[in-house]
């Protein structure tokens, strides 16, 4: 497994917060998917409201 560094910006109410995540995965593909994922599940947010601007491996 690997480490990937995902930034982008999530809505938050009216505005847009940056974020950067640190996510162990196989590929590119996945750490994305786990990105939406995580919003998705603590903070009730749709994929559509999250922007990934950049995934790197670490």
């Amino acid at each position: 497994m690997k480490n990937f560094v995902v930034k982008g910006k999530f809505k938050a109410g009216l505005t847009w917060e940056k974020f950067t995540k640190t996510i162990e995965s196989q590929n590119e593909k996945n750490a994305q998917d786990k990105v939406y994922s995580i919003f998705g599940s603590k903070h009730g947010i749709k994929r559509s409201q999250v922007e990934i601007e950049s995934i790197a491996e670490e």
